[in-house]
């Protein structure tokens, strides 16, 4: 316009229009500081896109004028157009891909195996409720009132009492039994059977001989269990994702989860195309789904309670709160008498309880068909993983595993993948013994700090690309992040896992696999909503029927941390990984039992 101006005025400059010379003065001057203006205005715009993803923060109205730029931007930095990736539907409208009939059967079944007892329907009154402090349990004496050996089977009698110390009349709390022998080292896991009528019976093997105390614990009172049956139906998005999107210098970051509310807005569609799984992410104002470059915990949604179930989680009061004895808390464990032994039949039928081990001196002792070894040296961990490639898929309960090898193991070297830290993934290599250890996260839900998009992968798409075969070990530990969604979810991931693992199996029958289970962890008023023991006992119950019968191992995190004297963590102390390690090693290198 500057240019049409100078032409005009420079007629007028020759006699047409003497009184329009100003305007020529006028655009001289723009010309001028044209350069300025431009840098100026470039200046800003620059620092408008480095700085857009700030826009969220922002109040709606501010920017109202800035976002109904949005399409014409679109089209200039995302020229992808409609695609799969863009779709407004939302998870919570359908759980992924339909399930078989014989997967609906299946679900059924699993889901009834860990049916837990409701209590009454009424408002909730903190005295109703179960209280630890007015419970009590007590030993059964031994049948006939002969002397505990070896061998038999001690009960304790649980009695649940509110806080009048009124007897409660329903089950349904989550207890905790362990029966140990500090002095020994020695420590079991108690079954608590549930007779729903306010009484609960806690049953122990007596597998050692010496003093053997029992120590019972609440948990969680019925009603606090029916609070975290509810959020966990209700509330799948009380832990939240999100993922930074990034295209030059434009950048935006949304609200990522399996379960996002419908309606909002448009949705990126991330759900994985070869197991199904779906994940969702709300889809920036300015970016496309496809450039998505990361993933991470967004945090915990609050206010979750109203102010009568937060009684309900109380440190000290009512979570994890131990349940003394009406008397002794404590036996005499004689020696089995060998020659009143009975039958091998007739024992089978009195034992009603079979744990899958037990700690003496220290040690975990499997009552499988192994015989533990002791990895109590770098050198013999060497020799038997000589040759072999460890795999291991999950979440950082397995990550401790890969740490503990790699710092015990002095020939093992870590490669420096520029992992972010606690993420992976991670790899360690022992060159001149042919061990190759690695370490991957599960894919989503997962809540660590930051996780690139491309390193979110799911472990049954990863079993799916292994060869396998004698040399070759798979462990993987999936359970943790999985808490705050409905069972049927964790059920569909763990499905398509074993589906992954029969075809691996099927393709190199020499592989071995190890399944590392849920344990306990620390507990707080906070955490209970999110981590509760009582999810990861669901999610336990799940895993162990879905993997049954399978040919992998097992090893039971949840009776190593049951048993042991040490306080629940999420990350058990090194002595109880040791533990697992040797187990683990144990069924890779040793031979079965023979009779």
């Amino acid at each position: 316009m500057c240019d049409i101006i100078v032409m005009v005025t420079a007629e007028n400059e020759m006699g047409l229009d003497p009184g329009k010379a100003r305007g020529s003065n006028m655009c001289r001057s723009l010309s001028k500081y044209a350069p300025v203006f431009l840098v100026l205005a470039l200046s800003g715009l620059i620092f408008l896109l480095r700085n857009i993803h700030t826009l969220e923060r922002l109040n709606c109205q501010t920017v109202s004028t800035f976002y109904n730029l949005q399409n014409s931007l679109q089209s200039a930095f995302t020229p992808e157009g409609p695609s799969s990736l863009y779709r407004n539907q939302t998870y919570c409208a359908h759980l992924g891909q339909e399930p078989s009939p014989e997967e609906l059967l299946e679900e059924h079944y699993i889901l009834d195996s860990i049916s837990w007892p409701e209590p009454p329907a009424r408002p909730i009154s903190l005295s109703r409720t179960s209280d630890p402090a007015h419970s009590l349990f007590a030993i059964l004496p031994a049948e006939g009132g002969k002397d505990w050996r070896v061998g038999d089977q001690l009960e304790a009698l649980v009695q649940i009492h509110d806080f009048q110390g009124r007897p409660k009349h329903h089950g349904g709390d989550f207890l905790l039994a362990r029966l140990h022998s500090p002095e020994l080292g020695a420590g079991v896991a108690g079954q608590v059977l549930d007779h729903r009528n306010g009484f609960y019976s806690a049953l122990f093997p007596l597998l050692w001989e010496g003093t053997a105390r029992v120590e019972v614990t609440l948990v969680h009172p019925s009603e606090a269990v029916a609070v975290l049956r509810r959020l966990r139906e209700e509330r799948p998005d009380r832990v939240f994702f999100k993922s930074l999107f990034r295209s030059g210098f434009l950048s935006e970051t949304t609200v990522c989860n399996l379960c996002l509310p419908a309606g909002q807005q448009p949705l990126c569609n991330y759900t994985d195309l070869r197991t199904g799984e779906p994940w969702y992410c709300y889809k920036p104002k300015l970016l496309g789904c496809n450039t998505r470059i990361n993933h991470f915990k967004g945090g915990y949604q609050k206010h979750l309670l109203t102010n009568k179930e937060a009684l309900l989680f109380q440190s000290g009061v009512n979570i994890k709160v131990a349940i003394h004895a009406s008397g002794s808390n404590s036996i005499t464990v004689l020696p089995e008498e060998k020659a009143e032994v009975e039958s091998s039949s007739a024992r089978s039928e009195s034992v009603r309880v079979l744990p899958s081990g037990y700690y003496f001196q220290g040690s975990w002792r499997p009552l499988g068909e192994y015989t533990m070894r002791q990895f109590n040296d770098s050198s013999a961990i060497t020799q038997c993983l000589k040759g072999k490639v460890l795999y291991m898929y999950g979440d950082s309960t397995v990550r401790q595993w890969f740490e503990y090898l790699n710092a015990f193991v002095p020939e093992l070297k870590e490669f420096n993948l520029h992992s972010p830290k606690n993420v992976g993934p991670y790899l360690a290599v022992d060159s001149i013994h042919n061990i190759m250890l690695q370490y991957r996260c599960h894919g989503p839900p997962i809540r660590f700090s930051t996780v690139a998009s491309s390193e979110m992968r799911y472990v049954a798409n990863e079993l799916d690309g292994l060869p396998g075969g004698p040399d070759t070990v798979v462990v993987f530990s999936v359970w943790a992040h999985f808490s705050t969604f409905p069972v049927e979810v964790y059920i569909r991931r763990l499905r398509h896992i074993r589906r992954a693992v029969l075809r691996l199996l099927d393709r190199a029958p020499g592989t071995k696999v190890v399944v590392r289970s849920a344990n306990l962890q620390a507990l707080d008023p906070e955490v209970s909503l999110y981590n509760s023991d009582w999810f990861s006992l669901q999610l336990d119950g799940v895993l162990r029927a879905m993997f049954k019968g399978l040919d992998v191992l097992l090893v039971d995190a949840w009776e190593m941390t049951a048993a042991h004297h040490l306080p629940h963590a999420l990350h058990p102390p090194p002595t109880i990984v040791k533990n697992m390690i040797d187990t683990m090693l144990t069924h890779i290198c040793s031979q079965k039992k023979r009779s």
